[in-house]
């Protein structure tokens, strides 16, 4: 396979074969493998902005038994490459232009890591670029950008900002400046914390009882250095930061706090709710038992282990710096990447108009092609 670049492309035969299958493009293809997740999402540009036409979303758990071993496990390396299958056989079903495939925490800190994606490179034909939590926190910023807002006051000339991903196995925080008269956002610094749900449940098992507020008080512990250096409070005392926050964890919270009977994206993404709410949600998922919590139409069986691990860290950030309302992005690295991609090849995508776009399946099924590094 030809390497010039961390971007992806349909061989030009088979991009030929497959145009027969679409009519509209150009097609953009992002696939996320996170410590605890594997996930792809594909989108079609439009005149006004873009639509996802397909996405795909599975818990691997790549990360599992890291924090003590320094090796991604067998199993665990069995199930990304499950997942990587099947997002590289939904992609050939697209007559996509650009495909660009990350890895995150678990890779960067596995001894195994880099060697399991050569694995994944001889096995599937699939290219993944380890990216460094800066990059990471960069996509995030990008995708979350047009959420930034200052909810309760006027715009002034320039405000703060507090973004955070909590992933499985690290947590990346962003302090921003926010312009909100020229709607732009400037990052003026990062920090990973070596926290996520996976770890933290392996630290201190799964939150129930005592070991929650352990979990809690070790989140804070690391993000002390970042406080000292970049005195948020102060900010915050003043009412000049607002607070974002994209994972499962905030979606999941923002999900209990508006009592769905199922999950849905269209309410959530973009919602501003009060901290209080978000810390009452808390509660209410504390309160009950891992049953209970299995049977959550918000947390399910597959997250039941991580969801309050994801609430202390959840709470750590929020203690440390108490905004009084936090904003949900349901939106990540996938969107981010998709959003350079589009710019890049001179597609001009407009984030905030996904929500108005239902998703949609493929309604024939092109030719498999091959994957080759462009």
């Amino acid at each position: 396979m030809m390497r010039q670049g961390t971007e992806q492309r349909l061989s030009g035969q088979a991009q030929i074969r497959a145009s027969g299958a679409r009519q509209a493009g150009p097609f953009f293809g992002a696939i996320d493998l996170g410590t605890n997740n594997c996930r792809l999402m594909i989108a079609a540009g439009t005149p006004n902005g873009f639509r996802v036409v397909d996405s795909f979303n599975r818990s691997v758990r790549l990360g599992e038994g890291l924090r003590v071993s320094g090796r991604l496990a067998e199993a665990s390396m069995t199930r990304a490459l499950d997942a990587l299958r099947i997002c590289v056989e939904r992609m050939r079903q697209w007559p996509l232009s650009h495909v660009r495939a990350v890895a995150t925490e678990a890779c960067r800190r596995a001894v195994n890591g880099r060697e399991f994606l050569e694995r994944v490179q001889t096995e599937i034909g699939l290219t993944i670029d380890i990216i460094t939590a800066r990059e990471e926190a960069e996509l995030a910023l990008e995708s979350c950008s047009p959420l930034f807002r200052m909810p309760s006051r006027p715009p002034s000339q320039s405000e703060r900002g507090v973004l955070f991903d909590i992933g499985g196995g690290s947590t990346e925080v962003a302090w921003v400046r926010v312009d909100q008269e020229r709607k732009s956002q400037t990052l003026i610094g990062t920090t990973s914390m070596p926290v996520g749900v996976i770890t933290l449940q392996e630290m201190f098992g799964e939150g129930h009882g005592s070991s929650y507020e352990e979990m809690v008080s070790h989140v804070q512990s690391h993000l002390v250095g970042f406080e000292n250096v970049h005195r948020i409070r102060r900010e915050v005392a003043q009412g000049n930061a607002c607070l974002l926050g994209t994972s499962g964890t905030v979606t999941t919270l923002a999900g209990v706090a508006l009592a769905l009977p199922r999950y849905n994206r269209a309410a959530i993404d973009g919602l501003t709710l009060p901290g209080q709410i978000m810390r009452s949600a808390i509660d209410t998922l504390r309160s009950l038992s891992r049953d209970h919590l299995a049977m959550h139409p918000c947390v399910g069986q597959d997250r039941v282990k991580y969801v309050l691990p994801g609430c202390a860290i959840f709470e750590a950030i929020h203690r440390t710096w108490p905004i009084e309302e936090v904003t949900i992005a349901d939106r990540g690295l996938r969107d981010g990447m998709l959003l350079r991609m589009a710019r890049d090849h001179g597609q001009r995508f407009t984030r905030e108009r996904r929500r108005t776009h239902r998703h949609v399946t493929p309604r024939s099924r092109g030719p498999l092609g091959n994957y080759a590094t462009i």
